[in-house]
Formats: structure tokens, C-alpha cells, sequence
């Protein structure tokens, strides 16, 4: 018998889970971490943080299961994406790690846009230059922090620490690397001119890698740390969205992966890399090798319905608060939802867009409320799916369902008659550490390709096909769609109101 790792480095928390070669998840076991706010809009994180998790997490899985580590053949890593970990040349960390929800450099995204034309930058990177992407934080690094700067040597992802620690190697996975918008999405590797544009040394990025590829081995030092055997394999794994996509089967064209989670990501796998033309998504490559794919990510989700449950019915159960909407009609009697209750990223990337809703009269009850948000989010989400379908992609076949939002069957409804697609939920619930696994077991030859490897592990438990209220929910979607153009001038006066 045989086993494999994947390492999830999130934002909260390091996630272990140990795979048989068949599938099947053995063990899991995460230690979670915080971040700090040193000011408003900023979020650090320090690297050591991570490796303590991953130390830990890796040592419980292991005893958990009984497993001896030299049955482990390979090791995968995915984790949170666009964090600025930089190093010196001795590979010390000079700085905590600047995240990938950190908003302080505005100025540095417009200072890229100048040195690289807008729609340049984008054709090359498939992505405008936004806050939460590497290559501004190195720009602030350079801006405000010269004496940091100057002693820097390399760049690295959150998980590219991880993997430094435990192979004393410097490297990324392609999906990571485009994260960064430092990357030629075309060639699938980092892009010589946005680099010399930026002023930045290329000797600090390191080499990139497919997410099946053997990057490098345990060190006996990193052994003795996770109890790991010295000398297996590390593949290049995937950043959380690519290696999730993974992990749930989304790999081919035509099936998509939705995350219904506190933030809602629309993750379509493409064979050639699509762009849109003014960056609303999130062109990347994919861990898939020789594969790209389109995300739109909504901020406010399933975190939406909680917060609406959280201040207006606190205490109560979800599925108590959802029943009473199955008994409202589509459209919730003119009663619409906007889901920008922390800004927004796709369609609108709008930090000052709000929530709201519109429509409201004396009829309305708490019924008609919690269906026009989920409604809301509804129409928000196939926001993405348009702009996916103008941007160039090829007919949806069917969408891939996970997170807390998609285990209402109300929801999961809603869903599929606005977008007009079927819903499937998988077996699958590990998400990106299960991805990570896959893709080591893949990199060490168990499976043939990814596709065979999904195939054989991740299997439909159920569908919703769209019924009847999609021809409604096509009336009202441009309703919805109008809401933003009309209120974005009340969004920035609000913004400048209250400072």
C-alpha cells in the first residue's frame, strides 16, 4: 500500500491530508493561525507560522493513520495565492509575508499600468494589475521599505516557503506563478518584459514547474522536523483554486467548478489561454499541465446569507431561515439583492460597492428576503459565467458545486434556473489538499494524467437540472445587471461621506 500527501497552506489555517493511491482519503489534520492588521486594509502573516502547521499537521496525519512515512511517495502543495514572501541570500525571511487581501498598494498598481499600458499588461498577464497580486507588493516593498529591498534575493509564494523548508529548494508551479502577474500567460513562464518594466532582479524569481513535476526531495532535516522519509518527492502542486479544481474533477472543458464558500469562485479549465479584454477575470495556468483557466471570484457569498442570518435571525438555523423561501416565486415579487456587502471583485473590482436591497414594500416578509439573496448571489455569480461565454469559452456542460452555500437544495436549485446549467455535487470534500494529493500521485505515476486520475477518484453524488423558473430568472437577470451602473455614483459618495 502506498500513500500521498497534500499540504494546504491557507490563510487560516495548514491542512494535512493523507491519500491512498486509490482516492481515498485516510487522514486529515490542520492547525489553524491568524494573521495581523499592523493597519487598516493590511494583512501580514509571518512564514514560520507555516512551517510550525505544516510540521505539526504532517506529523498528526501520519500517527493518525499508523502509517510508516516510507509507504509515502510523493508529497503535493497548493495553498493561498499572490502572498510577498521575500528573502536574503542566506534564505532568511527579512519581513512577514504581505497576503493576498491586502489593499495598501493602489498606487503601485497604477504605477504598473503606466510603465506597462493597461491593456498590454493584461494580454500578457491575462489580468489587470490589482492589490491583492504579487508583483504591486514588491513595488511597495521597493517604495516604502528601500532597505528591505536592497537585501532581497528572492521571491517567493506562501507555499513556495513551505516547499523551501522542507526540499531546500527555490520553486513555483505554473498556476502560482501566474498569480503574481510577473508571468507571460502564453508561454507559461515568467515574462522577461514585465520584469525588466517593473525593475525587478529576475534572479529572484525561481524556476517554475508543472503541478506534476518533481521539484525536489524531503532534506534529512525536514524529515526529522514532519517525520517525513528523507528523499520523497515534491511535486509543484497548484495555487488553492487550481489544485481545488483538481480536487474536484474540474479539469476539462466544458465542466466548471463553483465554490460556494464565504466568497463565491467561478473556475473554468480552458485548453488555450482565453482573456477577457478589460482583466474583470482571472486568466491563469492551470496545475493541470498544458492547461490555462478563467476564474471569477465574488467577495460576499455564502458569506452573505451568513451575515443576513448573523444580524437579522442570529442564533437561528439555516435551514430554518431557508424553508420559508421555497414557498416565495422567482423574483421574490420585485425584491432584488446586491451581493457587495465587502465590495467586489468580479464583474465590478470595486472596493467601494456595497449591499443592498432594492424594491422593498410593506408585502415583503423575512421569506422574501432570504430568497432574493440567494437569488441575489445567483444572478452575481452568472456575472462570471457571461463574461466566460464573451470572453470565448466553449459551451458549459455542467458545474461543479461544493462548499457550505451548495448543501441547501433550495440554493442548488436557484443556481442551476439562473444559470441555466445543470449542478452536480462530487464525493469530494477536501477540496485543494485532496487536489495536491492527486497531483503527487500523478507526478509519481500511479495515475497516467490528471483527467485519469480525477476520473478515478472523484465521482457525482447529485444533480439539479434547471426546471421552470429559468425562463423568470432570464427576465429579471437584466434587472439585476442595471442595479450597479445606477448606484456605483451613491457607492463613492457614500465612500467620501464617510471618509
Amino acid at each position: 500500500m502506498i500513500y500521498f500527501v497534500g499540504i494546504d497552506t491557507s490563510t487560516t489555517a495548514t491542512k494535512a491530508l493523507l491519500m491512498h493511491a486509490d482516492g481515498q482519503v485516510v487522514a486529515v489534520a490542520s492547525l489553524e493561525y491568524s494573521y495581523d492588521t499592523p493597519r487598516p486594509l493590511w494583512t501580514e502573516q509571518h512564514p514560520d507560522l507555516w512551517w510550525q502547521a505544516t510540521v505539526a499537521s504532517v506529523r498528526q496525519v501520519l500517527a493518525q493513520a499508523g502509517v510508516d512515512a516510507v509507504k509515502v511517495k510523493g508529497v503535493g502543495l497548493t495553498g493561498q495565492m499572490h502572498g510577498l514572501v521575500l528573502l536574503d541570500a542566506a534564505g532568511k525571511v527579512l519581513r512577514p509575508a504581505i497576503l493576498w487581501n491586502d489593499q495598501r498598494t493602489g498606487a503601485e498598481c497604477d504605477q504598473i499600468r503606466a510603465r506597462l499600458e493597461k491593456s498590454r499588461f493584461i494580454q500578457i498577464t491575462g489580468n489587470d494589475a490589482l492589490t491583492g497580486f504579487t508583483a504591486p507588493k514588491i513595488l511597495w516593498v521597493k517604495n516604502h521599505e528601500p532597505e528591505i529591498f536592497a537585501r532581497a534575493r528572492q521571491v517567493l509564494l506562501p507555499k513556495e516557503y513551505v516547499r523551501f523548508k522542507l526540499t531546500d529548494r527555490y520553486a513555483t508551479d505554473k498556476a502560482g506563478g501566474a498569480g503574481t502577474v510577473l508571468f507571460d500567460l502564453r508561454r507559461r513562464d515568467w515574462s522577461s518584459k514585465v520584469v525588466a518594466a517593473l525593475g525587478i532582479d529576475p534572479a529572484w524569481l525561481p524556476p517554475t514547474f508543472e503541478g506534476t513535476a518533481v521539484t525536489g526531495q524531503i532534506t534529512p532535516q525536514a524529515a526529522e522536523a514532519t517525520g517525513l522519509r528523507a528523499g520523497t518527492p515534491v511535486v509543484g502542486g497548484g495555487g488553492d483554486q487550481a489544485a481545488g479544481a483538481v480536487g474536484t474533477g474540474a479539469v476539462v472543458e466544458g465542466v466548471v467548478s463553483l465554490s460556494l464558500g464565504t466568497s463565491g469562485v467561478v473556475f473554468a479549465t480552458t485548453d488555450q489561454p482565453i482573456v477577457e479584454p478589460e482583466g474583470r477575470l482571472h486568466a491563469f495556468c492551470h496545475a493541470v499541465p498544458d492547461k490555462w483557466h478563467l476564474m471569477g471570484v465574488m467577495l460576499s457569498a455564502a458569506g452573505s446569507l451568513r451575515w443576513y442570518r448573523d444580524t437579522l435571525s442570529p442564533g437561528m438555523d439555516f435551514e430554518a431561515l431557508l424553508s420559508p423561501a421555497a414557498d416565495v416565486s422567482p423574483g421574490s415579487e420585485g425584491l432584488l439583492f446586491l451581493p457587495y456587502l465587502t465590495g467586489e471583485r468580479t464583474p465590478h473590482p470595486d472596493p467601494l460597492a456595497r449591499g443592498a436591497f432594492v424594491g422593498l414594500t410593506v408585502r415583503h416578509s423575512r421569506a422574501h428576503l432570504t430568497r432574493a439573496l440567494l437569488e441575489g448571489v445567483a444572478f452575481g455569480l452568472r456575472d462570471s459565467f457571461e463574461l466566460m461565454q464573451a470572453a470565448g469559452l466553449a459551451g458549459i456542460r455542467q458545474v461543479r458545486v461544493t462548499g457550505g452555500g451548495a448543501r441547501s437544495p433550495l440554493w442548488r436549485q436557484i443556481l442551476a434556473d439562473v444559470l441555466g446549467a445543470e449542478l452536480v455535487t462530487v464525493n469530494t470534500t477536501e477540496g485543494a489538499a485532496y487536489g495536491a494529493a492527486l497531483l503527487a500521485a500523478t507526478g509519481a505515476g500511479v495515475y497516467l494524467d490528471v483527467e485519469s486520475a480525477c476520473t478515478a477518484t472523484v465521482r457525482l453524488t447529485g444533480s439539479t437540472a434547471p426546471g421552470p423558473a429559468s425562463a423568470a430568472y432570464r427576465d429579471i437577470y437584466p434587472l439585476y445587471r442595471d442595479l450597479y451602473p445606477a448606484l456605483q455614483p451613491s457607492f463613492n459618495a457614500i465612500a467620501r461621506v464617510t471618509g
